[in-house]
């Protein structure tokens, strides 16, 4: 399992240190920079989980070093910071951090609320993936966990027994199932007379994919074999 590396980014080597501390106890890797050049160079060297960033830095600020790292990056950003204005707080957070710190700060809180960013990141992540689709071709995107099916955006409304069939086809694209296979596969059952119901529901789903408007089916017949994904 990846470990979690974090990011620390202040020219004060005690803060760093601490931090460093208390973050390594909870079992993360830790990785140091004394002014925000290196901060920006360990993004584009590391895979970076989270950073904590000083607002204060010689040679790039906090601010400018979010400004380059959000160019390419989602990670969450915590500021640390001596200013403790609320307006210094909605700069921090305009500017893309996540969460604002100021100084002097228990590092205890530091850590719950480096743990509340790297869950809520995950969790936006995991939702990400999951919204994904597993599969795309021809502006036909497959949604398995979802067990949804658009084409050029728009959602197709699919028998469940017509999903699998789809499904089925596209995860091994230009393979051949014949339509024994297909029945065994997606009814469950011994195939007996199935043909010609694995017939009648690609005839259905070509209907529904438009495919009877156009010359590149996404469902190809194999005459005398079966049917294959042609995407």
């Amino acid at each position: 399992m990846k470990r979690i590396t974090i990011l620390i980014a202040d020219d004060e080597l005690e803060i760093a240190e601490l931090v460093e501390l208390h973050l390594h106890k909870e079992g993360y890797d830790v990785i140091k920079a004394s002014n925000g050049l290196e901060a920006v160079q360990a993004v584009q060297l590391h895979a970076i989980d989270l950073a904590i960033l000083d607002i204060m830095m010689p040679k790039l600020d906090g601010y400018e070093v979010t400004r380059q790292i959000r160019e390419q990056h989602t990670m969450p950003i915590i500021f640390l910071s001596a200013k403790t204005s609320d307006l210094d707080k909605i700069a921090g957070l305009v500017r893309g951090a996540d969460d604002y710190m100021t100084k002097p700060f228990n590092p205890m809180e530091l850590v719950a609320r480096v743990n509340a960013q790297l869950r809520r990141s995950m969790q936006l992540n995991q939702a990400a993936e999951a919204n994904k689709p597993v599969l795309e071709a021809g502006g036909l995107a497959i949604y398995p966990d979802q067990r949804t099916v658009t084409l050029y955006g728009q959602t197709v409304e699919l028998t469940p027994k017509e999903f699998d069939i789809l499904y089925l086809l596209a995860r091994s694209p230009k393979k051949v199932y014949g339509a024994e296979h297909i029945f065994q596969q997606v009814w469950g059952e011994a195939y007996y007379e199935g043909g010609n119901t694995v017939m009648v529901h690609i005839r259905t789903l070509r209907k529904k994919l438009g495919e009877d408007m156009h010359k590149n089916k996404l469902i190809k017949t194999i005459w005398g074999v079966g049917y294959t994904f042609n995407g």
